[in-house]
């Protein structure tokens, strides 16, 4: 499949544009033991795009969309993010993009290449992708960006950490995919504007929050939870509500 990686292009629009409607996927596989509610199945993927297609909709990687939306396209796109970089992607969740003709943006921790979550105290332990694994993602067409160097809360870290976590991620992941890489997602989802300028000054693009509160722009992106329990109508609620309840968004159109 090709590639869809794209760096946005520069975005300077008269006014605010809507939010774009980014689902917020984590582990694809095994949910006998899932206390963070972060793991849907294959087959509740494979309903979830369905879901998706049958209405026009195509799931593609944020920068995709980013890049739609600033040539005044991407009416029938929607973000498709996975956080983390379980090893369970390349093995659940890719397949699945595939048959519906999807992308999708994997945020990875270069700092834990191979490793586990062991930033979540109640488990059960995830393996995490290796450089071969990322890679492999990469090269089927997915987008790969950063979700920090360890998963750690941005907002505690010190100037160092901080540093580490945003640019250093960038560069290793760089070196390793051989490719720009234009996104962050702020791991556990809290952003303050300290983390947000460090991220920006790193140089990427855009980046993913969940709920940015009073702040806004290309590098606070909100959104959508999706999980197991989102059945078609939950999807249908999520989506018509997110223009509702989610103020325009500064920097896109």
């Amino acid at each position: 499949m090709p590639s869809c990686v794209e760096t946005p292009a520069p975005l300077h629009p008269a006014s605010p544009g809507p939010a774009p409607w980014i689902a917020m996927y984590h582990s694809v596989g095994d949910r006998s033991e899932d206390p963070y509610r972060i793991t849907v199945t294959p087959a509740r993927l494979e309903r979830q795009l369905r879901w998706l297609r049958r209405r026009g909709l195509r799931g593609v990687s944020v920068a995709e969309l980013l890049a739609a939306r600033a040539r005044g396209e991407g009416r029938y796109l929607v973000g498709l993010t996975f956080d983390d970089g379980y090893a369970d992607f390349t093995v659940n969740a890719l397949p699945v993009l595939t048959r519906w003709r999807c992308t999708a943006t994997l945020f990875v921790l270069p700092g834990r290449l191979g490793g586990d979550n062991a930033w979540d105290p109640l488990g059960p332990r995830r393996p995490l992708l290796s450089a071969d694994g990322i890679r492999r993602a990469a090269a089927a067409g997915i987008e790969i960006g950063s979700h920090g160097l360890t998963h750690v809360d941005l907002t505690r870290a010190d100037d160092a950490r901080l540093r580490d976590e945003t640019a250093e991620s960038r560069a290793l992941l760089e070196e390793l995919t051989g490719s720009p890489v234009a996104g962050f997602c702020y791991p556990y989802g809290t952003v303050d504007r300290r983390a947000v300028e460090a991220v920006r000054a790193a140089g990427y693009g855009y980046a993913c929050a969940i709920d940015p509160g009073g702040l806004n722009g290309p590098h606070v992106l909100p959104r959508v939870h999706i999980g197991q329990n989102d059945h078609a109508v939950r999807l249908f609620l999520k989506y018509r509500l997110h223009r509702l309840r989610r103020r325009p968004v500064e920097g896109l159109r």
